[in-house]
């Protein structure tokens, strides 16, 4: 990739936060409760993913939710009565933080219908996002708050015009529960150009010890490919 090129237009505006799945590697915890609502500190896993979206800019966020989920769908609406309640009662603190939630972006919901995997879910945002460019940010990876990969990501893309994948370096040894990308570096000390992905591989085989974390810039056409696409495993 180049270095010398620069965009002054924000082409990324939309983001699309994949919320459907089972939540079963944190059982019993999501017996009753979706792992994207579980505490951090004092607010749900998912409020961190749709501040960091609205942080980079993108104040339209649609998120792909599965069936009961819907106490998810309330932490983003208003709620009257606990509003006035604490207004009456004057406790100004925890009524901003009511209020944050609800007014971070213009936060959509689409249900994922049958439950066939991630491809599938990022699909169904086709019809909101249309033919743009878009960002997928996963809750199971959570970013620092302080750290701009997004927004780099972002202007990557823009000088790029490049669908963008974030990467972490990871131990060797722990490759093998990632997927993993071959690379090859390019101008920018923080960009390289994947030339493979390779699903949990073994550590003797994995190309590099980058890891796919759950950060992507995706053009429009990525709709076309997973229509094309045959189920995998497990027929996702």
């Amino acid at each position: 990739m180049s270095s010398t090129k620069h965009s002054t237009v924000r082409t990324v505006k939309k983001a699309v936060i994949p919320a459907a799945g089972l939540g079963t590697r944190f059982l019993p915890a999501t017996k009753a409760m979706p792992k994207e609502m579980l505490p951090i500190v004092d607010k749900p896993a998912i409020q961190y993913v749709v501040e960091e979206a609205a942080h980079a800019g993108m104040d339209d966020v649609l998120i792909i939710t599965g069936r009961n989920k819907d106490n998810l769908i309330n932490h983003f609406d208003s709620v009257p009565e606990l509003e006035y309640t604490l207004q009456r009662k004057g406790d100004e603190g925890r009524l901003g933080k009511v209020h944050e939630s609800s007014e971070l972006a213009e936060v959509h919901f689409l249900r994922q219908g049958q439950p066939l995997g991630l491809g599938h879910a990022v699909g169904r945002a086709r019809q909101h996002v249309g033919d743009e460019s878009f960002a997928v940010l996963l809750g199971d990876d959570l970013i620092d708050a302080r750290d701009p990969l997004l927004s780099r990501m972002i202007e990557v893309h823009d000088n790029e015009a490049a669908t963008v994948v974030a990467l972490m370096e990871v131990p060797p040894e722990s490759i093998h529960l990632y997927g993993c990308a071959a690379v090859q570096p390019t101008e920018e000390d923080d960009v390289v150009r994947i030339t493979a992905l390779v699903e949990k591989p073994d550590a003797a085989e994995a190309p590099s010890n980058l890891a796919v974390i759950g950060r992507y810039v995706l053009r429009g056409e990525i709709f076309d490919i997973i229509d094309r696409l045959e189920p995998g495993r497990g027929g996702e």
